[in-house]
């Protein structure tokens, strides 16, 4: 596969989930050489070749399990008779998932929001700062790093289209307006997310519970959104509370 570099790069502008399969170590008598890369995606789409057979097929296994997993795995195969060859050499491989970076959606760019925005730069997140004041980016003083996007808080879809929803993603939700904050908090319990979170007392959170069960019959409620949020680390002004919930990111994100 000698344009890698190229469908890799591609791979990345779509953000599509993909393992890169390289041959590390070759001896003895095998169907490929050292530096031989495959690409493989979650549906199973193949770019290039390790040398087929039962090789690539187990291969072609442990990649998806790196997608799933979202780690890189080191392997070896001896290729003896389980493998119906009778070459009898070894080939080392590493399979490395790509484009599956943490993506934290920021739903409110008021000073909280802002300074997390500030200590995420330089660690794995993507992140998307998100309101609905479309004036309000020229108040900001945000690293390039940061996507800015407005929203219409009249239009239930925008908020919906402005999230990359799935197990990668994070939401935290820091309006100025609490009507705001429950409006995202049901929509985004029909989605797929890694973290979803809401700040505010815990008298907000049962407040929003009592809502979510009685006025929309999501029966879970606020079980799965995380409020109040932030490690209990001591501290009140806005870049203390924002260390403490990119500390409770962080961990969330290297605890696998």
């Amino acid at each position: 596969m000698s344009n890698w570099i190229e469908l890799l790069n591609d791979f990345k502008n779509r953000r599509e989930p993909i393992a890169l399969v390289t041959v590390t170590k070759c001896l003895g008598s095998t169907p490929c050489v050292v530096s031989s890369r495959m690409i493989v995606t979650k549906e199973n789409n193949l770019f290039g070749t390790i040398g087929g057979g039962k090789l690539e097929f187990l291969a072609i296994e442990e990649a998806i399990k790196a997608i799933e997993e979202n780690r890189i795995i080191e392997t070896s195969y001896t290729l003896g008779p389980e493998f119906e060859q009778c070459c009898g050499g070894k080939v080392e491989l590493i399979i490395e998932p790509m484009n599956q970076s943490p993506e934290l959606f920021l739903f409110g760019a008021g000073h909280i929001g802002v300074e997390i925005c500030q200590l995420l730069k330089d660690t794995p997140f993507l992140v998307t700062l998100i309101d609905s004041r479309k004036y309000w980016l020229s108040n900001l003083n945000l690293d390039k790093s940061v996507t800015f996007s407005t929203v219409d808080i009249n239009d239930f879809k925008t908020f919906k289209e402005a999230v990359r929803w799935g197990n990668n993603c994070y939401v935290l939700i820091m309006t100025h307006d609490h009507k705001i904050d429950f409006d995202i908090i049901a929509m985004a319990l029909q989605n797929e997310t890694k973290f979803l979170g809401l700040i505010g007392s815990k008298t907000k959170r049962v407040r929003f519970n009592n809502m979510l069960v009685n006025e929309l019959s999501i029966k879970e409620g606020m079980t799965n959104v995380v409020c109040p949020i932030g490690l209990d680390i001591g501290g009140n002004t806005p870049k203390e509370i924002a260390i403490s919930v990119v500390a409770q990111l962080l961990q969330l994100h290297y605890e696998e």
